[in-house]
């Protein structure tokens, strides 16, 4: 074997990597918003704060002024501070996908390797809240979640892992749904007629529950009655870049964010798509690849924090987000 080869070999993806990561930083440096009346001046910058990441999701503003995320496919939480730079928070944290700060202080998050919703900090505290439902089965791919100012965790289950190894056995695993669990720690199926439930938020009253359908061309909403109860399941906004693919119909629909005027961003595949409070398309902020999920953070929540794709940016914004949540 030529030595020569494999140098240059490893010469040329070096070079490869470093024209990508300068490619996509030009591609930062000019991306610019419309403008969307409200929410973002029309040629409001898009920073890119890092790239090359393994599995950018759930961000959120933490109490010292920072934000996190989470790299679920190195198992860790990601802390950028209020200059930008970038640390690693929390490691092997069992393949977190989503996090929430709970009325209390706690931490919570979904976790995928081992399925399961938990509070990870603080470490003292650390406990399982939900594994299992209908007597013994397990959840799929637990997704997003969204606490609520009485301590009520929602959260959204995808279905069967398709990445697990080993694959999991089918008949041990639940149904693609979405779920409730009481501070009292008692779980409750609030949905189960959604082909793939990911992103989830409330309203900023908590009169209204709104879902990502990955596999579908709506946000979905149900109201929800003074007793906890869901209502009936309703189309609240069309989604752009919905399209067939080898995989089944998808909208990329994931990560879901309000403003303090009650209007909701969505991350898909067309961008970050913000709708008003009755689901009327206000605008779209494209991005240089396809983002997974978002936050308010930083002084006032002016800032709105989107992540995907390996990359985290960041956007100022007109109106702050919702102040009464973390997320």
């Amino acid at each position: 074997m030529n030595p020569n080869v494999s140098v240059k070999t490893s010469a040329k993806t070096v070079l490869a990597a470093a024209l990508t990561l300068t490619t996509l930083s030009a591609l930062a440096q000019e991306a610019v918003t419309p403008a969307i009346p409200g929410v973002v001046n029309a040629g409001t910058r898009i920073e890119l704060i890092k790239d090359g990441f393994k599995g950018t999701e759930g961000p959120i503003a933490a109490p010292d002024g920072s934000v996190l995320f989470t790299e679920n496919q190195n198992a860790r939480v990601i802390r950028i501070a209020p200059d930008g730079s970038t640390s690693v928070f929390l490691d092997n944290t069992n393949g977190v996908n989503a996090l929430a700060y709970a009325p209390n202080g706690d931490l919570v998050a979904v976790q995928t390797l081992d399925p399961k919703v938990g509070v990870i900090l603080p470490l003292g505290s650390a406990r399982t809240l939900a594994a299992k439902v209908d007597g013994g089965l397990g959840f799929g791919r637990p997704n997003d979640l969204v606490v609520d100012r009485k301590g009520f965790v929602y959260f959204t289950d995808s279905g069967v892992n398709a990445n697990a190894n080993p694959k999991p056995d089918t008949s041990k695993i639940a149904k693609p749904a979405v779920y409730r669990i009481s501070p009292e720690f008692a779980i409750e199926r609030l949905a189960g007629d959604i082909e793939r439930p990911n992103g989830i938020q409330l309203s900023p009253d908590e009169k209204t529950l709104y879902v990502a359908n990955t596999a579908g061309e709506h946000v979905l909403a149900y109201d929800i009655a003074a007793n906890g109860k869901l209502g009936a399941k309703r189309e609240f906004a069309k989604l752009e870049g919905f399209r067939q693919t080898d995989n089944g119909p998808t909208s990329g629909a994931d990560g879901l964010a309000v403003d303090a005027e009650g209007r909701l961003y969505v991350a898909s595949n067309a961008g970050v798509q913000v709708f008003s409070p009755k689901g009327e398309a206000l605008g779209v902020i494209a991005l240089p690849k396809r983002p997974q999920n978002l936050a308010f953070a930083g002084p006032g929540k002016k800032t709105l924090y989107v992540v995907g794709s390996g990359s985290a940016w960041r956007i100022p914004v007109l109106t702050a987000g919702y102040a009464g949540r973390v997320k």
